[in-house]
């Protein structure tokens, strides 16, 4: 192959960094956008061999490439683009700049890595597994060469070339009926040596006897040869990590020996318990050190960071921020991240860049922008184990360091701007996450181009968060620009696309515009299915989104028919008792009630309250909801007395789990009122009803739909009760609010 070989007249092949038994990796540039990837070639094969062979193959790359496009997490190699040209399917990826696990050990001659490093190491390679554990998808082939180490401390897990849809066990069988080996001895679970069932959990094993290699310098079992690593695998037990390394710490360890459980049952649940233990288990960040240098001489105290910051190490876990350079460097393509690039047009031409600040900004210490990366790093760490609002004070702080360093619109500046904007949607604060998301899109159109995928993805958190706020026309203009530019520069079917169609098709929905959304939604799903398999969770999420539409439109039938389909494809892929499975099964209970099948529906909510107490517990909000469902079918069924029992229940357990102006407790004291006015005990049901109207009143306001409804409810409650003079005077004020509200 040439080494200015272009694929699909975009992808210039520049050098060969990698090589493998399925392909080839190259370095290339991308031309249309103007910046560094990494492009996966299948090996090119000659017609010595087995055409089956070949077909299985190629098969498994397309598989890998369907599988890797579909992922988007930190912890994953982005997948940019795949396709076929001249024959040649290739995968086209971020590059990286990194060092495998395998690789680091070399560099340590064999010694074990750091302790520190170890456990980072562990934490986050077990957020990604979970991540991708939940789009129903097992690596496989988990090892040391398949982890890569950035050189800001970033962990990605690669290549996905064996990987599969949980699901999808008949296509994974034909693929191991063809011989080609399926995972790596020293680091290959139990159950794929025996050929048993495999799913996530083989996963957890692997990263058991990677972690348990990295942290001691020696793998579990070791005794000579293949065949004899894959019976230890299945019969002998590991030794503890301590006795080779007594520093390592007990949960540390602990939780290596759980993973490397020889039953998938007696491994941790799922990768997310197994981050939760590492993050409980090491000393939480506290602190981020203070500079031992100045930034810069005037650099002012209101940047520095908070006290609780005192003490914290920079760390290693920089995501989406490389070291930066000091100076910018001479190739304009080489990237986003820590180092300026040129701004391109959708087909590369290049875009003017803004004149320098004059006078010219002095450049920045190396060692001060390595120091703001690691308390970047620091910021990612709190907001992984769900301390947003001081993830948000240190992301606040780096943002401003950055620009007074390096500027308003400098990529990194942008970049912690982005992660402020998400911490404040995290905490609520979806007015001022507007305007961060605001500012970054208009940075990064003004550095990177308008139509470059930064920007996209900015003004995309700009539209959900306009989403959030219920100005759902503002929301559904920028979506649709920003479709039209993601259909532009990268394809109608990359999963970008995609998912930017399903937000503005949910949109629609929310603008009141239901049968446009069910086509646009009912298309997509059709696509997704087509493209990432039809039980995959994307595809299910927007299959969902149908079945919600069908039945605003009143159509519930198919309705039914459709959260069905949702509920038995995630029973499959993720688990009867996966809390989307539940979710999906809970809709098809609203829409069998709807439908006057209330016995069916009564049924199906009783399992489903066993099934959410057994999962979340008994005072669960989801839980909680299951029993509101099965109180509501009681009452259709005529059953008041239960139902009037089971909505008291609710209503208590509500009221003291979410509080007495909680919607959902709202809900459930309106249910109390009805089952005893069905009961004919209206004395009883008057203050139940007075009591919600009141509450509304006071939270929603006074012409807020819910807050007529419940006066309504009221005055309904004081007719029964032979009151009629008061129940006119509220049902004319009602009408007043209701004229009021719709304006003249």
């Amino acid at each position: 192959m040439g080494d200015t070989r272009l694929l699909q007249g975009r992808y210039r092949l520049e050098e060969l960094i990698g090589r493998g038994g399925m392909g080839e990796v190259w370095r290339a540039t991308d031309e249309s956008l103007g910046r560094r990837v990494a492009v996966k070639c299948l090996k090119p094969l000659g017609p010595q061999q087995d055409p089956n062979f070949v077909t299985v193959l190629r098969e498994r790359f397309r598989r890998e490439a369907r599988v890797a496009a579909a992922l988007q997490h930190r912890g994953v190699t982005v997948v940019h683009d795949f396709g076929e040209s001249d024959g040649l399917l290739h995968l086209v990826m971020e590059l990286l700049e990194g060092r495998n696990l395998s690789q680091l050990l070399e560099d340590n001659r064999q010694h074990p890595l750091p302790v520190d490093e170890v456990v980072d190491i562990a934490e986050q390679v077990a957020d990604a597994l979970a991540y991708t554990h939940r789009q129903g998808i097992v690596h496989r082939d988990l090892k040391p060469a398949n982890i890569m180490r950035l050189a800001d401390g970033t962990v990605k897990i690669c290549d996905f070339g064996i990987a599969r849809l949980g699901a999808d066990i008949g296509f994974t069988a034909r693929l191991t009926g063809t011989g080609i080996a399926m995972g790596t001895p020293h680091y290959m679970s139990p159950e794929q040596i025996s050929g048993g069932h495999v799913d996530h959990r083989s996963d957890l094993y692997s990263l058991g006897c990677v972690l348990y290699e990295i942290a001691t310098g020696v793998t579990p079992f070791d005794p000579g040869d293949a065949w004899a690593v894959l019976v230890s695998h299945r019969d002998t037990p590991p030794e503890p990590l301590r006795n080779h390394r007594a520093e390592l710490p007990e949960f540390f360890e602990r939780a290596v020996l759980d993973l490397l459980a020889k039953s998938p049952d007696g491994r941790p649940a799922d990768a997310a318990d197994l981050r939760r233990r590492i993050a409980a288990g090491r000393p939480a960040p506290a602190a981020v050190l203070h500079a031992p240098f100045p930034l810069a001489p005037s650099y002012p105290r209101a940047h520095r960071l908070p006290s609780w910051t005192r003490g914290m190490t920079t760390g290693h876990k920089a995501v989406g921020t490389a070291v930066l350079r000091a100076t910018p460097p001479p190739d304009p393509a080489v990237g986003l991240t820590g180092e300026w690039t040129t701004p391109t047009g959708p087909h590369g031409t290049a875009l003017p860049v803004p004149a320098p600040p004059r006078p010219r900004r002095p450049t920045p210490a190396p060692q001060a922008l390595a120091h703001l990366a690691g308390r970047h790093s620091a910021g990612l760490s709190l907001g992984r184990i769900g301390r947003w609002e001081e993830a948000g004070e240190v992301h606040r702080a780096v943002a401003a360091a950055r620009e007074h360093a390096l500027g308003p619109d400098h990529p990194d500046t942008l970049t912690s701007r982005y992660e402020v904007g998400l911490t404040l949607v995290r905490t609520g604060r979806d007015a001022d996450a507007l305007r961060e998301f605001g500012r970054v899109a208009e940075g990064r159109a003004r550095v990177l181009g308008p139509d470059h995928p930064d920007t996209l993805t900015a003004r995309q958190e700009t539209a959900y968060v306009l989403g959030r706020l219920g100005r759902h026309f503002e929301a559904h203009q920028v979506y649709t620009s920003v479709l039209d530019a993601r259909t532009r520069t990268i394809g109608p079917d990359h999963p970008e696309t995609l998912r930017c169609r399903h937000n503005l098709a949910f949109t629609l929905g929310r603008l009141g515009r239901l049968e446009e959304s069910y086509r646009m939604a009912y298309d997509l799903a059709a696509a997704r299915a087509r493209l990432l398999g039809p039980e995959h969770p994307d595809t299910l999420v927007t299959l969902y989104e149908v079945a919600c539409t069908l039945g605003r439109l009143g159509r519930w039938t198919e309705a039914l028919r459709a959260y069905r389909e949702v509920a038995a494809a995630r029973a499959h892929a993720l688990g009867p008792g996966h809390p989307d499975t539940l979710t999906a099964r809970y809709e098809v209970g609203i829409s069998l009630g709807t439908l006057g099948r209330s016995h069916e529906a009564l049924e199906l909510y009783r399992d489903l309250v066993d099934a959410r107490a057994r999962a979340d517990g008994p005072d669960h909000p989801e839980t909680l909801r299951a029993r509101h469902g099965l109180g509501v079918n009681l009452g259709r069924l005529g059953r008041w007395a239960e139902a009037l029992a089971e909505a008291r229940g609710v209503c208590t357990i509500r009221e003291r789990v979410l509080g007495p102006d909680h919607p959902d407790t709202l809900v459930s004291c309106r249910e109390v009122a009805v089952g005893l006015g069905w009961l004919g005990r209206w004395a009883e049901a008057l203050p139940v009803y007075q009591r919600v109207a009141q509450t509304r009143e006071r939270v929603l306001g006074a012409t807020h739909p819910d807050a007529l409804t419940s006066r309504n409810d009221e005055a309904h409650c004081l007719q029964q009760l032979g009151r009629q003079t008061e129940a006119v005077e509220l049902f004319r004020r009602v009408a007043e609010l209701r004229r009021r509200r719709s304006g003249p």
